[in-house]
């Protein structure tokens, strides 16, 4: 099958979006389907090798800001705009990390919804022209809702189906001022039409995002989050010999975005009432994942709490890694969690954690409670309930056996229902489907 895969850049962070989507493509093309991954806006940043195509970018980001707040270059001729739609330019733009004003990225957002009627026309009109150049698909797919304003233009250049994955484009949508959020809802709404299956990535989400954006039950289709575990052991490594011993310094892991979306403050705060717990000592919370400019006075107020509670030389905060790095940095965790404060879609990191075989504590929400309960890998708490996650943390700490346990069940677990091979048997069968 030829499939024309289309994702979404994000500068210069590891995205789990990004993950998902080289990941599921370098399946697919492993199984002899001929894929394009194309990024959109910017070059992507993964911890695998990347199969997305290294010289071309649709709607390169500096085009999309510049057409959007400037008239003039609504109107530059094509090849004048050659010289920031480059890789190598939008590469060294996206090292840098700008503060973004929500007005304005709230009337961006809607200008691409509304795609050819939109600011960015021209851009549209690059991408039918570059479009016409390919060989034909049997198959687009988009990589979230906030990119419907491509539905009617593909559709109508290729005449091939459209499929739209969704996969946590809802929190951006929530940060937008309410009247950019209500346009975005009722554009996206009215592009629905135009798409032939939408895929969520967890049960969860299809659910909310069937509600959200008034996707008909016929049209929703769930191909479940899978990683690639080449890299991971063998399961009775990965459960056993990998593992710290339950008599080393209790360690509590955190790995995802340090921002306040992902509740590493309520982790923090767990950690402190775990410690005043009879018996919990020796132990440390070691905390991983990018962060970006902006968060940096939230990570810094989270050093200074932990500093004022005596627990400052216990908190390790270990940047960014790579593949092998993180591997590594999840391996040396007793427990993982990551205690998002709202309803996760994903949670590509507690397949991660698991895929180690460390035992999760879990709040009881969004796609994290079905993979907690499809892998028995972990423990579910209240959410937004600082008390009750450190109840179960002290729960593993105090008894190992139990944590272990669970430790192998989440290894086999992930590696039964949420592997990259699981995932592109699925996603082929919905190609397939909307193929005809």
């Amino acid at each position: 099958m030829k499939i024309l895969y289309l994702t979404t850049g994000a500068a210069n962070m590891y995205c789990g979006s990004c993950l998902r989507d080289n990941a599921l493509a370098t399946e697919l093309i492993a199984r002899g389907h001929d894929v394009m991954l194309l990024p959109v806006y910017t070059p992507t940043l993964t911890d695998e090798p990347n199969v997305s195509r290294p010289d071309k970018v649709l709607f390169g980001g500096i085009s999309v800001y510049l057409q959007q707040h400037a008239s003039v270059f609504r109107k530059t001729p094509w090849l004048l705009d050659r010289l920031w739609d480059s890789t190598a330019a939008l590469k060294l733009a996206a090292r840098r990390s700008i503060p973004v004003n929500p007005k304005l990225l709230g009337e961006l957002t809607v200008s691409m919804l509304r795609g050819e009627d939109g600011r960015q026309r021209k851009e549209f009109d690059k991408m039918a022209h570059w479009l016409g150049e390919q060989e034909t698909p049997d198959v687009v797919t988009l990589p979230n809702s906030l990119l419907l304003g491509f539905a009617r233009p593909v559709r109508q250049t290729l005449n091939r189906p459209v499929v739209c994955t969704l996969q946590g484009e809802d929190l951006f949508l929530d940060g937008l001022e309410e009247t950019y959020r209500r346009q975005s809802l009722e554009l996206i709404r009215a592009s629905v039409a135009h798409v032939d299956a939408f895929v969520a990535v967890s049960e969860f989400y299809a659910g909310f995002m069937s509600e959200l954006l008034r996707i008909p039950a016929s049209k929703m289709r769930v191909v479940p989050l899978g990683i690639n575990l080449e890299d991971y052991g063998e399961l009775d490594a990965a459960a056993t010999a990998t593992r710290p011993a339950a008599e080393d310094t209790f360690t509590v892991g955190y790995f995802a975005r340090v921002a306040p979306e992902k509740g590493l403050h309520l982790l923090c705060e767990a950690y402190r009432r775990l410690r005043e717990r009879d018996g919990a000592s020796q132990a440390r919370l070691e905390v991983a994942g990018y962060l970006a400019p902006e968060h940096e006075p939230y990570l810094r107020g989270i050093e200074r709490q932990m500093r004022d509670w005596g627990l400052g030389a216990e908190f390790n905060y270990r940047g960014a890694p790579g593949r092998a790095e993180k591997i590594a940095f999840l391996r040396k965790l007793h427990v993982f969690s990551m205690p998002a404060t709202y309803d996760e879609p994903k949670g590509i990191s507690l397949l991660e954690a698991m895929a180690c075989g460390v035992p999760v504590v879990q709040p009881r929400r969004g796609a994290c409670t079905e993979i907690v309960e499809r892998t028995g890998g972990g423990l579910l708490v209240a959410p937004d309930d600082a008390e009750s996650l450190a109840g179960g943390l002290y729960e593993l700490w105090k008894n190992p056996a139990r944590a272990a346990a669970l430790g192998r069940e989440g290894a086999r677990g992930v590696r039964q229902h949420y592997s990259v091979a699981r995932m592109a048997e699925r996603a082929l069968e919905v190609y397939q489907e909307v193929k005809g």
